[in-house]
């Protein structure tokens, strides 16, 4: 006999007529426990008792019983699968160790045949009730899990089934206990186990005198137990719903609390929250109130499934989102081929057919009262999926949780946006201390000894009184030049400039330039400067008094870090159909790469301060940025390192005819 077959699928092919029935395991232990009972409680003939347990921890829990029923019998058989000390053995009772391959492992046997009455249950654990409690979350541990067990099988009292569940169950008791052939052989011929035709066999008059009838008591309690189970059962599934629920909101808000990150902590709800609801595609992006368009940044996509991340949603010509924006509520649709919303909109309907979404549901993200993204699930599949309560509030408590990440992450990038602006605040501070230190207490020392000395030496030859005279004139010059840049950069930047472009010849503003620093009293020798600005060159568009203190400032600050060997290159190239691109290019000592950026900051000089041998405020290129800045040109530096170089970019805009001028309006 292969120990493969199962007990209850034999019973149901020896008796086609039997229809198996659905039993919780409260209710197979109370009917187990009834079953035992009413032998303890009769003093008739010795019964025949078989008991098939899936393990020996559950046969653990009932050894105490059959250690009483020994007392009334010595036909009591016990099977078992061992997993401890569970053995062969012909003690009280008799034991019978089973393989845990066999498919009794699966089963649960309780056999009573007696000379008056006779029971039977034979049963078999539901598959998808094996499945379900292996994949119980965590945090139900602390449940009794054995409230989700169900099983399938045969309970009765009729005597000719009982017979053939003996006769099944001694069969496999032979196979693993052959020594026990005889004492079967005597339960078979005493009770007449396999020995007449079911339909045939004939009540003894012993069985017809005294026959008990459990029936209607018996009956009462499954039925009772059974809808104590089903109500049991239903308060399991929603404690371990709500302890998913939980988990699920928990999860988020460790994402939250663990990064400040606004796209890791989205993506993680929406890979949890699909797999939670277990739909086909769940996406998190997002939108305000005013956007006309979305970009779906976060996607949990079933394997089956088409992808959406990357691509655009249209928001203004989506019905849905003008809804929700309105009335501030998410929306709900269990069939989009029924619902009008969406077979009254082309831009919807195509989204259905392109993305399959047969059930659709969109849930906002506020946050105080305003629109921060949206949450959608897409079910893709047929049937339709009928939305539960429950699933609508957690939704909207992802979303909460959500809206909560992305006002964090706000505030977040907010505060770092002020820390930035704090360190530069910071820095001008310093920086302005340093150069006002250096840049105004040094020549007001020197105009200070210049006129103490006139003032003191009447008699001081004049060839050094003039010296005297040139020595404080070019000090206050310095810093009526400090003063001057410190009220034209707080000019720009306050917006205080008034703009007065007009259509001017590049080259005539670099000469302008050029003329003003030939101007400039200097000792030193100024590198070799050339020009190449082509003569077919466009006309730029530009405040000329601007444009020309923009280009002086860029040579001058050439000229200070370039050597007289050195040599200055002004170019000027057409860039694109809008604006022309000016270089000035040196030879000087070059810049630091990570420092491209920083030189046009307040005060900055690439010495320092402190410590610069060439003069100057250290305002020039901020200045020079506002001013680009005001005609929406860029400004940007290259240099390939200290000694190398560098090459000072800046754009200035075309004056474009009236038919291009059109062409941009369009």
């Amino acid at each position: 006999m292969s120990i493969s077959t199962s007990v209850l699928s034999d019973l149901l092919q020896s008796l086609p007529y039997l229809r198996t029935q659905l039993y919780f395991k409260a209710s197979l232990t109370a009917l187990s426990h009834a079953m035992e009972d009413q032998v303890l409680a009769t003093s008739l003939d010795q019964p025949l008792i078989i008991a098939s347990f899936q393990r020996e921890r559950f046969y653990r829990q009932e050894a105490h019983r059959y250690q009483r029923l020994a007392e009334r019998s010595d036909q009591i058989y016990v099977l078992s699968a061992p997993e401890t000390e569970f053995a062969n053995s012909s003690d009280d009772y008799e034991k019978v160790a089973f393989e845990p391959d066999d498919a009794l492992s699966k089963e649960w046997h309780l056999v009573v045949i007696a000379d008056n009455y006779a029971t039977c249950l034979v049963c078999r654990e539901s598959v998808r009730s094996i499945a379900k409690n292996q994949q119980l979350p965590e945090m139900t541990s602390s449940l009794d899990i054995d409230t989700a067990r169900r099983f399938e099988g045969i309970w009765t009292s009729d005597r000719g089934v009982s017979l053939k569940a003996a006769e099944l169950i001694l069969q496999r008791i032979e196979v693993y206990r052959p020594d026990l052939a005889g004492k079967i052989n005597q339960a078979r011929q005493r009770f007449g186990i396999g020995s007449v035709p079911l339909k045939s066999q004939p009540k003894s008059i012993n069985e017809s005198a005294f026959s008990i009838d459990t029936d209607p008591f018996v009956q009462r309690l499954v039925t009772y137990l059974q809808a104590s189970q089903y109500k049991l059962h239903k308060a399991y599934r929603s404690i371990a719903a709500q302890a998913r629920k939980e988990k699920l909101i928990n999860s988020i808000s460790m994402a939250i609390r663990r990064s400040l990150d606004p796209q890791a902590v989205l993506q993680v709800a929406a890979q949890e929250l699909g797999q939670h609801l277990e739909a086909d595609r769940c996406l998190i992006y997002r939108a305000q109130s005013t956007d006309d368009q979305a970009i779906i940044e976060h996607e949990f996509l079933s394997p089956d499934v088409v992808s959406v991340r990357g691509q655009t949603w249209n928001l203004a010509q989506n019905p849905l989102f003008h809804e929700i924006t309105q009335l501030g509520e998410g929306i709900c649709i269990t069939d989009t081929l029924t619902d009008y919303r969406v077979t009254s909109s082309t831009a919807l309907s195509l989204i259905v057919k392109r993305f399959t979404i047969h059930s659709w549901l969109i849930e906002p993200v506020f946050s105080q009262g305003r629109l921060l993204g949206m949450v959608e699930l897409h079910f893709c599949h047929l049937p339709a999926h009928e939305w539960q309560a429950g699933e609508l509030d957690l939704v909207k408590a992802i979303a909460t949780q959500v809206g909560a990440a992305l006002i964090q992450a706000e505030a977040f990038a907010n505060l770092e946006e002020l820390n930035k602006q704090l360190e530069a605040l910071d820095r001008t501070r310093s920086n302005l201390i340093a150069i006002t230190g250096h840049e105004l207490r040094t020549p007001l020392s020197t105009i200070q000894v210049c006129l103490e000395s006139l003032a003191s030496e009447p008699d001081m030859p004049l060839e050094l009184q003039q010296v005297m005279l040139n020595t404080a004139l070019s000090d206050s010059e310095r810093m009526r030049k400090l003063v001057q840049d410190f009220l034209t950069l707080s000019n720009l930047e306050s917006g205080r400039v008034e703009w007065h472009p007009e259509s001017l010849t590049l080259q005539e503003c670099v000469d302008l330039a050029l003329s003003r620093l030939r101007t400039r009293s200097t000792s030193e020798k100024p590198p070799t400067i050339k020009t190449q600005i082509a003569e077919s060159l466009p006309l730029v568009r530009a405040d000329g008094d601007w444009l020309v203190e923009v280009l002086a400032k860029i040579i001058d600050n050439a000229c200070k870090f370039t050597p007289a060997s050195g040599q200055i290159t002004i170019e000027a190239r057409k860039n694109g159909n809008y604006e022309v691109e000016v270089i000035v290019a040196d030879t000087g000592r070059g810049i630091e790469p990570n420092r491209l950026e920083i030189v046009f900051d307040r005060f900055y000089q690439e010495e320092g301060a402190l410590r610069r041998t060439a003069g100057g405020t250290g305002l020039g290129l901020a200045i020079c940025r506002q001013i680009v800045n005001g005609w929406h040109g860029k400004i940007w530096a290259e240099s390939q390192g200290k000694d190398k170089g560098s090459q000072f970019h800046f754009t200035i805009p075309i004056v474009q005819s009236s038919q291009e001028l059109e062409k941009i309006k369009r």
